[in-house]
């Protein structure tokens, strides 16, 4: 452990690992925090992409790095479906990992090429239930957020798709706009923009209400998926073994971050919104950790998923 004050941190730039590939909803949140964590913390604040695995790399990575809060991990609700899904996890992420604070939690939508056939939420879901695996599904791979709603979707309908997975769902996406694949679901980080130029199809976000910045999107309870409920959520992680005086550091400065106006206008452009002060936190992101990796333990082994 690296003896520390808060006064002497940081003293060179911070490096934030984003396990998944650069352009991504997870990526383009990452960019705007640590664009403004920068300004806080008087350093640098670098993203660095270290994708592949469905982010257990790029987690393993931060996992084994010093425990000195010059690299830090920002994840989404795949830190929660990891142990579920892989039989050997390189980490544990409840104590591999030091919680710093929440950032955010993302709508989805469920959006298709904007030449795809169903005209209406009603209409894609009969159309998806007579074609079954004749309609092709974009993820991000084993373990993403993107990945996770398809099998919530798939489960709802009762009925499969045939799913093609990419490496992040950047590359997803531009297939999408290129018409080589029917359908995906991903976070209104990286979808909102091309929904409003209408470049791609949307159908539905995958919250219980409808978002501002997209408010004539229906949900998909309104098209008869009833409790259909996912955000995904973000939080931010330093190695275990982390300073106290750090972490606090850390989870003051992403707290400035989040109440930053230009941070709070982005996200609201993309959908989205950052958290509250009192989620910011350790204790906030350690008990969403915890809850998360049990009520996903459930889903995904009643999907009957899994990763190698």
């Amino acid at each position: 452990m690296v003896a520390v004050s808060a006064q002497d941190y940081p003293t060179q730039p911070v490096t934030i690992v984003v396990p998944f590939s650069a352009g991504g909803p997870t990526d383009t949140v990452t960019r705007l925090v640590a664009a403004a964590m920068s300004e806080d913390l008087g350093q640098q604040v670098v993203v660095q992409n270290v994708g592949g695995a469905g982010g257990t790399l790029g987690a393993g990575q931060v996992a084994a790095a010093a425990n000195d809060g010059y690299t830090l991990l920002l994840h989404h609700i795949g830190m929660s479906t990891a142990p579920a899904l892989y039989a050997s996890l390189p980490y544990d992420p409840m104590t591999d990992f030091a919680p710093i604070g929440l950032v955010t939690e993302v709508p989805m939508t469920l959006v298709a090429r904007k030449d795809f056939e169903p005209a209406t939420l009603e209409d894609l879901i009969a159309f998806i239930k007579e074609n079954g695996e004749n309609v092709t599904y974009a993820n991000a791979g084993i373990g993403a957020a993107s990945q996770l709603c398809g099998l919530l979707v798939m489960d709802a309908l009762g009925t499969k798709m045939t799913e093609v997975p990419y490496q992040g769902t950047g590359p997803a996406l531009t297939d999408l706009l290129g018409g080589q694949i029917d359908m995906m679901c991903d976070q209104t980080t990286n979808t909102t923009n091309q929904i409003l130029a209408g470049e791609i199809k949307a159908y539905a976000v995958t919250t219980p209400e409808r978002i501002a910045v997209l408010p004539d999107l229906p949900t998909l309870a309104e098209g008869g998926l009833e409790n259909f409920n996912l955000a995904i959520w973000h939080g931010l992680y330093a190695p275990a073994g982390t300073d106290q005086a750090i972490i606090d550091r850390l989870s003051q400065s992403l707290q400035k971050a989040l109440a930053d106006e230009m941070v709070g206008n982005s996200f609201a452009e993309l959908g989205t919104y950052p958290v509250p002060a009192d989620q910011a936190t350790p204790a906030a992101l350690a008990q969403k950790l915890e809850g998360q990796i049990g009520l996903w333990a459930e889903v995904i082994a009643a999907a009957g998923v899994s990763a190698q």
